[in-house]
């Protein structure tokens, strides 16, 4: 009975990447799968970071590992997007792909299965800090939540960042707090070494730094509360917690250098001085100019380069569909919208009666006495204090983001949800422990965990597509939002298959993704666009991808210039069908 917990912990994760594995089998390449996959593999068998350097290469370089074993992989390295442009990513990703006699979907798949090792570590690791904060069987529901969720499940199967950089937050903050709790040198060296490998993941990471900065102070305070000492404690902290910080960056340089052993000098010396042309933070651009003419230097060169192109990004946008309307600076309504119609509804009610539980818990003359005893509350609730922290702060820089393309920018968030959900559900259990209560409040767990698993296996295969009760389903998600939400370029091969199954011989494609129409329907594929005269579509199947017919049937936001009108004569025509929740097609008579 001991290790039931454990072993139940196992059978759901295990049930997590069987559902995963099978449902990305049946899927093209999302749209950044085409600039990672090629890369990942360039890294190691070239180890030069021409390509996609704005995103570190750790996470690409696992799902390149398969790659390796596959015989007969053709690398185009004669192509100009290869020799002579500057991060031609896109044009080198899809000649990788799909024009280089290349197996793509067998590069694909094996590619793709490195990525659940992320997810199985994730879970372990929810599961070992919730158990260690309030048990066995609170750290099973934190793992049930996790396991079912349709957007871990989604995410976790592709070759991105962002199952990645959950997995990354997570992990560095566990341990970093486990060293402010036990400062032994074993815990800060871990700290520093999962905190560097956080770097190597994704350059979201770096608001590790900040935020480890406002723990340390939080945590100091603790100790001047105790010991009526500010400077030694202050000292000792922020000395070690610089050498966290160096443990991190001296680790990050030996994996960029192997990064950069097979970049020629002169090529990465004018391709970095062509991206920092275009930084607006000109003291960023000198410092890397410079830095990247050091021999010695050049794996920080590589490093910076993608963290300041990072920066630019974030602050630069990207265009957006979203309730209507298009632009490419945000909205600060962006996330909160989507974080509630994505999830499962029994999450967001999991969190409810958490959040009630907790204000009613709160006791009478609680203002008075938080201030004579906020010491040792603060030290007492320290690891959730710490996750409440992190929420409210990765919340805020991500409403502030001019960057809205999905609620796969706050996954990091989801862990310590599922965390700090769990450890209410185990104090509700204790207070209505022995009473008719507990009876009531059982069922209502139980129903809820079994609303949630429905939900998710409802969506099966269709996992990205997932949205909530709130809006009704996948099947209105368009309406809301698209992208990464709903249509990444997944189902291009599920439509090929509709296509040969109705024999349709032509068929005009406006398609979003990482895959190529021509590839999958051969000569039943004719190139469409939004922008063509309606009159051409007349006769003929028109299918056409969520984001590019959202994108055409919306409202500019003031200041947006791109016309965002070409497909509203669609709404004169109901589609034939919804190919995975993602692709349109119609019949045009």
């Amino acid at each position: 009975m001991k290790k039931l917990p454990a072993i139940l912990a196992i059978t759901l994760v295990a049930v997590m990447s069987i559902l995963a594995t099978i449902s990305q089998k049946q899927e093209s390449a999302i749209m950044d799968e085409v600039a990672h996959i090629p890369a990942g593999y360039s890294y190691l068998t070239q180890q030069d970071m021409r390509l996609n350097p704005e995103h570190p290469p750790l996470l690409k370089d696992l799902s390149a590992i398969p790659l390796l074993f596959i015989n007969g992989i053709n690398f185009p390295s004669q192509l100009k997007s290869w020799k002579d442009e500057v991060n031609s990513q896109w044009d080198f990703g899809f000649s990788f792909l799909y024009y280089s006699n290349n197996d793509a979907d067998k590069i694909i798949f094996w590619s793709r299965l490195p990525m659940l090792l992320l997810l199985i570590a994730l879970g372990f690791f929810i599961y070992k800090w919730t158990k260690e904060l309030y048990g066995k069987w609170p750290a099973l529901f934190a793992i049930f939540l996790f396991s079912f969720s349709p957007t871990f499940i989604a995410h976790g199967r592709y070759v991105t960042t962002d199952v990645g950089a959950a997995a990354a937050f997570f992990i560095a903050i566990y341990f970093f707090v486990k060293w402010l709790q036990l400062p032994t040198k074993k815990n800060l060296i871990l700290a520093g070494i999962f905190f560097g490998l956080a770097q190597l993941i994704k350059f979201s990471l770096f608001l590790l730094v900040p935020y480890f900065g406002l723990l340390i102070l939080i945590w100091i305070y603790i100790k001047w509360r105790e010991n009526k000492n500010l400077l030694k404690p202050l000292i000792n902290y922020c000395l070690k917690f610089a050498l966290i910080m160096i443990i991190g960056y001296v680790l990050v340089y030996p994996i960029y250098l192997f990064h950069v052993a097979g970049y020629p000098a002169e090529k990465q010396i004018s391709d970095t001085q062509y991206h920092s042309s275009h930084f607006p933070f000109r003291p960023a651009a000198k410092l890397v100019d410079w830095i990247v003419k050091k021999p010695i230097l050049r794996p920080y060169a590589q490093y910076l380069l993608g963290l300041f192109m990072v920066f630019q990004r974030a602050t630069g946008g990207n265009t957006t569909y979203f309730l209507g309307e298009v632009n490419n600076v945000g909205w600060f309504s962006y996330f909160p919208i989507v974080y509630a119609i994505k999830p499962p509804l029994a999450l967001h009610i999991f969190t409810i009666i958490a959040l009630l539980f907790l204000a009613w818990q709160v006791p009478k003359g609680f203002t008075r006495r938080i201030f004579s005893s906020f010491g040792p509350i603060l030290k007492k609730y320290f690891p959730e204090i710490a996750m409440l922290i992190f929420l409210a702060v990765y919340w805020f820089v991500s409403i502030r983001s001019n960057l809205n393309i999905g609620v796969r920018h706050i996954l990091p968030t989801f862990p310590f949800v599922y965390i700090l959900i769990s450890g209410q559900i185990k104090r509700i259990f204790e207070y209505v422990k022995n009473t008719q209560k507990a009876t009531y409040i059982k069922i209502l767990v139980g129903f809820l965990l079994f609303w949630y698993v429905l939900s998710s296996l409802n969506i099966f295969p269709y996992y990205l597509t997932h949205f909530n009760e709130i809006i009704g389903g996948a099947k209105n998600g368009y309406i809301y939002v698209t992208d990464s939400n709903l249509d990444w370029g997944q189902d291009l091969k599920r439509l090929a298959k509709w296509v040969d199954e109705q024999q349709i011989r032509k068929i005009k494609v406006d398609y979003f993704g990482g895959a190529t129409a021509e590839y999958y329907l051969g000569d039943k594929f004719e190139r469409w666009w939004a922008d063509r005269d309606p009159k051409e579509a007349r006769g003929s199947w028109l299918a056409i991808s969520a984001t590019f017919k959202q994108q055409n049937q919306a409202v500019p936001t003031k200041g947006f210039s791109k016309q965002t009108d070409f497909y509203m004569w669609l709404d004169r025509y109901q589609p034939v069908t919804v190919i995975g929740n993602s692709i349109f097609v119609y019949y045009i008579p």
